[in-house]
């Protein structure tokens, strides 16, 4: 499917504010509230647009601790055999096959440093696991989950 600009600033619309109604998303972009619904429409039928979400402040929900694990594993260990068991865990909040020394890379959100570490300590155990590396996240210094770089969907 091809994007034009009117496309692609309804989508950063959309994810600077998903709950903006359809003539508020108008308004800021030149067209009138049926033409931004019919665009909307045709973005989700494509798999442009896959939901709404709200964002949530994890540490407002007790989730205070945030760190990156890297993951060293055995042989011939399938991208899709990572997914399977690290996915059972709900403290990973994002994983990732990367290049370098180690397999994969895992984000990981925990209540605290005793909860990361429990959790490290399960996934440590996984049978494909040979070793892990890990750092804990001080403060985030730029911090851009849903933003689009200018120009990303033209």
């Amino acid at each position: 499917m091809a994007f034009d600009e009117l496309d692609e600033r309804i989508v950063v619309a959309l994810v600077d504010n998903a709950r903006a109604t359809y003539a508020e998303v108008g308004a800021g972009v030149g067209l009138s509230a049926p033409a931004v619904k019919r665009r909307v429409d045709r973005l989700r039928a494509s798999g442009a647009i896959t939901g709404f979400s709200a964002r949530v402040d994890p540490a407002a929900m007790g989730w205070t601790t945030e760190a990156y694990v890297e993951l060293f594993c055995r042989g011939r260990t399938s991208p899709a055999g990572i997914a399977a068991a690290v996915g059972r865990y709900p403290e990973v909040i994002a994983a990732a096959t990367i290049t370098g020394e180690a397999d994969a890379l895992l984000h990981i959100r925990a209540a605290d440093v005793r909860h990361f570490e429990r959790v490290v300590e399960r996934i440590g155990a996984e049978p494909f696991v040979v070793r892990t590396r890990s750092v804990i996240v001080l403060s985030r210094l730029v911090n851009r989950p849903d933003v689009l770089p200018p120009g990303a969907l033209g």
